[in-house]
């Protein structure tokens, strides 16, 4: 579990293919003589386990649906990478509940630079924006953010300066693609929904909820 506020920075330093998924080596910003092999590390946004470590450089194994689901097939040696180490039982939660499970890969369809912020519009997959509400929480690239609005498969968020200036999301262009993390929330109350003799690609509304006793 992560909180989707970033620890660092990191840059891949090696790709390796596998026949059945990837190996990906990458540095990081924070001391790796915290870290041992089996830990989960968050690299934009996808939990991976540690499999190999050198004292600058930590080696994860990404699989087949990862690899399907998130950006990480296009990266290249010398991307950069957001990192976030596991959270700690007793940490705080200053973000969301992030499980480094990716739902989708959206695309940036829109950026404005406004004078104290940076504001991105983001596009996703029909599927996946009815889990996107109105100042709910989402992480992009593993990067926990507050949805401002909402339009259809739309959706917009704000960046400050230091989470720019700290995450990558400082080099986001219009057609970048970022892995998508919807809120956890909505996805079991559906999945609760369904016994109830509700398809799963039933529209949560509040009076559904309301007729359901959920709220």
């Amino acid at each position: 579990m992560f909180t989707g506020l970033v620890e660092g920075i990191g840059r891949i330093t090696a790709l390796q293919p596998l026949a059945d998924g990837l190996r990906l080596q990458a540095t990081a910003p924070f001391d790796l003589s915290e870290v041992k092999l089996g830990d989960s590390i968050a690299v934009s946004g996808p939990c991976l386990t540690v499999v190999a470590l050198t004292p600058r450089s930590f080696t994860v194994e990404v699989s087949p649906e990862t690899l399907q689901r998130t950006n990480l097939r296009t990266k290249a040696v010398g991307a950069r990478v957001n990192l976030e180490r596991a959270l700690r039982l007793g940490d705080r939660l200053g973000g969301h509940i992030v499980s480094g499970h990716i739902d989708c890969v959206g695309e940036v369809v829109r950026l404005r630079q406004g004078p104290r912020h940076l504001q991105l519009t983001v596009r996703l997959p029909a599927p996946w924006s009815r889990y996107v509400i109105e100042k709910g929480s989402i992480a992009l690239d593993g990067v926990s953010l507050t949805v401002n609005t909402v339009h259809g498969d739309e959706f917009t968020v704000n960046i400050i300066p230091h989470t720019a200036s700290q995450t990558t999301l400082e080099d986001m262009r219009v057609g970048d693609r970022l892995n998508v993390e919807t809120d956890i929330i909505g996805k079991y109350v559906e999945k609760l929904l369904q016994p109830l003799g509700e398809p799963a690609s039933h529209r949560l509304t509040p009076e559904l909820l309301v007729r359901h006793g959920f709220i």
